[in-house]
């Protein structure tokens, strides 16, 4: 009796579904559009708003003039594209080696070189002359001699070599100016430190004379730019050492250094004509250089 009422109740359910089933519905019920009649409104209102802002503001008087008359910035030219890069170990990127020259290149672009070898040193090229941006100074025209034997060709006017200034500027040819340059940073600054000197009291450069300031003697080295005169130092913390006081064993040093920079190097003790000054000069002799 009881399994006969079970079934009975499974045929209900049966038929109950299939009543549902058959009458759903053949179409999905979908959602009705929404009314639109107060969207020019909203969009009316909004641009009145907001029209102020959006409008570009007029140019001020003069921009384009000053546009016109700008300096123009130099164009540097696109460096070339780099080497496609290549796969390592388990296929990653390596990076590719950095050229030889992109240094060089990256202190070109910065006015600057590099003067010491494994070490790159900015030095501005700006107010340079002979080449060497350590030289500062300025050219001059050729200057014709007063005397036979007299006169400089490619003259120039130094006011500092390797950053030690000098007191009167220097009128000479380039090759005394590299010497000069020179004998500063092998001479000067491994005597007393570098940046210890900040100056060079100089006592003569070019004139046109003879030798030892004698009338009717050969022309002096000063009156062909190939000679100058240094007669003391000043130091950073306001010392100052000259040649005819303080002769003593760091001014003989540099002294001694500036033989064979120089062709000629004279200090005193040497001629009694240079007492008070070293002497120095680019002329070279057959026996190679001249010290004392």
């Amino acid at each position: 009796m009881q399994t006969v009422r079970v079934w009975v109740l499974a045929a209900c359910v049966f038929v109950s579904a299939a009543a549902a089933f058959a009458e759903a519905p053949k179409t999905s019920i979908r959602p009705m559009p929404r009314a639109l009649q107060a969207a020019p409104v909203m969009v009316a209102e909004v641009a009145a708003t907001f029209a102020p802002t959006i409008r570009p503001r007029p140019r001020p008087e003069g921009l384009g003039r000053a546009i016109a008359d700008a300096t123009l910035v130099p164009v540097v030219a696109a460096a070339p594209e780099p080497e496609p890069r290549k796969k390592g170990l388990f296929g990653f990127l390596r990076p590719n080696k950095r050229p030889d020259a992109l240094s060089e290149r990256k202190l070109a672009s910065a006015g600057a070189v590099r003067i010491l070898p494994g070490k790159d040193v900015v030095v501005s090229k700006k107010g340079s002359v002979c080449g060497v941006p350590e030289i500062k100074g300025e050219t001059l025209a050729a200057i014709p001699g007063k005397l036979k034997g007299c006169g400089v060709k490619d003259p120039v006017r130094v006011t500092s070599v390797s950053g030690v200034k000098l007191s009167t500027a220097a009128t000479i040819n380039c090759e005394t100016a590299k010497a000069l340059n020179q004998w500063v940073k092998k001479g000067v600054e491994p005597v007393y430190g570098k940046g210890q000197v900040v100056e060079l009291k100089v006592f003569a450069s070019y004139a046109c004379r003879g030798r030892n300031n004698k009338k009717g003697a050969r022309i002096s080295e000063h009156g062909r730019g190939n000679a100058i005169d240094i007669g003391g130092l000043e130091f950073a913390d306001g010392r100052s050492v000259t040649v005819a006081q303080n002769f003593d064993r760091s001014m003989r040093q540099v002294h001694k250094a500036a033989c064979g920079i120089f062709g000629t190097t004279l200090g005193p003790g040497s001629d009694g004509y240079h007492e008070n000054h070293m002497h120095f000069d680019v002329v070279r002799y057959r026996n190679g250089t001249y010290c004392r």
